[in-house]
């Protein structure tokens, strides 16, 4: 208690330093979850993906990315055998957010795509099993989380694998292609809408509209997002009518072109509905792994005592908001080409199938309050829609690579938060 009240104020400014540092490396890596088959499938632009990515991952971070943080900060480890020196788990969370922030900014200068999650838990965990006892850590709840960074591409794969081939069975796969693909694409638009919209009234309003008197149930929720998931049909509607059945065009030497490509244009307008639900999604996990760590530490440092549970301050995911669209604006490019170009070659079409099963997913675990690795999400996601067009479709070797850059990553964290867990406890200690 002693430390913390001589240096609260220091420390605060480092955790939110630490914990914004944090956030950018989410921008700077995870973004490519969101916004890489978009920019793959060159359905948007690296700079219209950045724009849009940088509008809905702040909102889905600050609307509805209160639910999860909650498990990131609690279950891991037991704080039972430090309730009487709190400010272990100061220097603890703030080891982890600064270990977790400097193994993102390396993978982001080399293009790794690593998963966020990995990183923040990987070093709580390291810290908690040196620095205070292997017995701090609740490793059954580590397992339940690690079994969901399974269950998750696995479940984001079967729903892109199922969602593309739908596309094929409906559209691809008849000669009027792209009159079907006019008539079904509302459809996919409407899923999207009632998608967003859900999890921002189920889970988002409160964090929001705390202070206001506003509650809705499941079923009055799913009529206010069915009513979105039409306005959202209907701008697409509107969006579809400009595009004309232009007809084939040849290659220079001859050849006919793309005989799908007018009904890839249409799937283009779809990508960019799909690239807003999955920034939101992204924005809504992800930002729990820079702020639950923050939010800790914040009350430890107020109250001198650790609480079962503790307030979430709306500054708190505004910072981590923040952080994140600073992130992606200045280094999201470099993940974003390993994710949406190396994995398998992406269409329109192929991306959206991707985008809005890795978005269904991760939107999911968001408000169940499972946190989930949206790296591995999206790779399972795409992963489906290639497997839909045969193994030859699929780039192992870069798959393998992403594999080993995943298995580095919960060391690394590990390593690196024990290091600075005992720095700043020798800077801090009498």
């Amino acid at each position: 208690m002693t430390i913390l009240a001589e240096h609260g104020f220091l420390i605060l400014s480092l955790a939110c330093a630490f914990g914004f540092f944090m956030a950018w490396g989410i921008g700077a890596n995870d973004v490519a979850n969101a916004m890489g088959t978009s920019v793959g499938s060159k359905a948007l632009t690296i700079t219209q993906a950045i724009l849009i990515a940088m509008v809905f991952e702040f909102l889905g971070a600050y609307l509805a990315g209160g639910e999860v943080t909650s498990t990131i900060r609690k279950g891991i480890i037991d704080t039972g055998p430090i309730t009487d020196r709190p400010e272990l788990l100061v220097f603890g969370m703030m080891a982890s957010l600064l270990a977790a922030g400097s193994w993102l900014l390396i993978a982001s200068l080399r293009g790794w795509p690593v998963s966020t999650t990995h990183s923040i838990v990987g070093a709580i965990v390291g810290f908690a099993a040196v620095g205070i006892s292997a017995d701090a850590v609740h490793w059954a709840k580590v397992g339940k989380i690690v079994a969901s960074w399974v269950v998750s591409p696995v479940l984001a794969g079967a729903i892109a694998f199922a969602l593309f081939k739908s596309v094929q069975v409906l559209i691809l796969n008849h000669e009027d292609h792209f009159a079907r693909a006019k008539r079904y694409i509302p459809f996919y638009m409407f899923a999207v809408g009632f998608l967003m919209a859900m999890v921002t009234m189920l889970k988002g309003l409160k964090h929001v509209f705390k202070d206001a008197d506003i509650s809705l149930s499941f079923a009055q929720s799913a009529g206010y997002a069915s009513l979105v998931g039409l306005i959202v049909a209907a701008i697409g509607i509107l969006f579809l009518r400009r595009i004309k059945d232009s007809p084939l065009e040849t290659s220079e030497d001859g050849r006919p072109g793309d005989r799908y490509a007018n009904v890839e244009r249409v799937f283009a307008v779809l990508m960019v509905f799909t690239a807003c639900s999955m920034a939101f999604a992204h924005g809504s996990n992800d930002v729990a792994n820079a702020v639950g760590p923050l939010a800790a530490i914040v009350s430890v440092v107020n109250t001198g005592t650790i609480a079962a549970k503790s307030m979430m301050p709306s500054w708190i995911l505004l910072l981590g908001g923040i952080g994140i669209v600073l992130g992606l604006a200045t280094y999201g490019f470099r993940v974003m080409a390993t994710i949406g170009r190396k994995i398998t070659v992406l269409t329109p079409s192929r991306g959206f199938a991707a985008e809005l099963g890795a978005a269904a997913t991760v939107v999911s675990a968001s408000a169940t309050g499972l946190p989930i690795s949206t790296t591995h999400t999206l790779v399972g996601a795409v992963l489906g829609v290639g497997f839909a067009r045969g193994i030859a479709a699929i780039n192992l070797r870069v798959v393998g690579n992403i594999f080993m850059s995943w298995l580095v990553t919960l060391p690394a964290g590990a390593g690196l938060s024990i290091l600075f867990f005992f720095v700043l406890k020798g800077v801090f200690s009498d």
